[in-house]
């Protein structure tokens, strides 16, 4: 992603809003949960089933509304709310090693836990969803990537593979400075919640490879957790949420156009398709399908 940046035209930067000063807090929180959720899911998924695993991701949706909602005071729906009590009813199920004697499992909570960190820096990253993509990614990925690192060599866990190595990046890339560019994109216009919602498709694909793999025949317990967090992602993804509502005067800098109702500000001089300068909102009340990105946080 870092290649990526500096082979960018210099007019197609200057359309994304950089990281200031005032991100921060926001940007440090970020790259700390970042090293901090995968060393949890790491050691959970060595004490746990792997599919099981797989399938207790999705409680990160659990972790990102609650935390959206009692932190960032982001709104959440009926509906939302009714998937969020499935995935957590799924989630207690797959925590239990033993359920029918309610043996809890470490690994389970391992990665419990690791979901709560993700939710975390879900909420840290969407706050910072209107800045340049590229940039949040190069950061995260350096940072992350960096605080692994140094915590491999102290814990004498680096071996030097050129083949793995390579491999290594290659997946890093694709997997992770892809797919959290795109994430980060999502963020703009779906708020933290909904874009974990329809993250949620992943962990089934991890539980379907896990099957496919190693060969391990569901339990009951699973089986019911399954269709339980079935049932719960379904309802967080396809959530529609509109009313009367009212913008206040707000004052922010990210990329737009003046192809929507939001952006009706002047410019001297005329500014055509997309840019990013300081800009403000004025107050404006209307209706219309929206999701809580950083345009909607009224409350309801």
């Amino acid at each position: 992603m870092l290649m990526v940046i500096l082979l960018q035209n210099k007019k197609v930067r200057e359309r994304e809003a950089r990281i200031t000063r005032r991100d921060l807090p926001f940007t440090a929180a970020m790259v700390a949960l970042d090293i901090a959720a995968p060393i949890m899911l790491m050691i959970g998924l060595s004490l746990s089933n792997p599919a099981t695993a797989s399938l207790l991701g999705n409680f990160e949706i659990v972790a990102t509304t609650v935390i959206a909602l009692v932190v960032f005071k982001e709104a959440v729906g009926k509906r939302m709310w009714q998937a969020v009590c499935l995935i957590t009813a799924s989630s207690m199920i797959l925590s239990f090693e033993d359920f029918w004697n309610l043996k809890i499992s470490l690994g389970a909570a391992l990665v419990l836990l690791a979901c709560f960190c993700w939710g975390m820096e879900n909420n840290c990253t969407r706050m910072l969803s209107l800045k340049n993509p590229l940039q949040i990614v190069v950061i995260k990925g350096i940072g992350s990537g960096g605080g692994a690192l140094l915590i491999a060599y102290f814990t004498g866990n680096i071996s030097i593979n050129i083949l793995y190595i390579g491999l290594s990046l290659l997946l890093g890339f694709i997997a992770y400075g892809l797919g959290i560019y795109f994430y980060i994109f999502a963020q703009r216009s779906l708020g933290a919640a909904r874009t974990s919602a329809y993250y949620a498709f992943a962990p089934f694909i991890g539980m379907g490879l896990s099957f496919a793999i190693f060969r391990e025949p569901p339990t009951v317990s699973f089986v019911i957790a399954f269709i339980i967090m079935a049932a719960g992602a379904y309802l967080a993804a396809f959530e529609k949420h509109a009313h009367e509502h009212r913008h206040a005067q707000t004052e922010h800098e990210h990329r737009h156009d003046h192809n929507d109702e939001h952006h009706n500000h002047k410019h001297e001089p005329l500014e055509s398709g997309e840019h990013s300068h300081l800009h403000t909102h004025a107050p404006l009340q209307h209706t219309h399908t929206h999701t809580p990105d950083l345009h909607h946080g009224h409350t309801h």
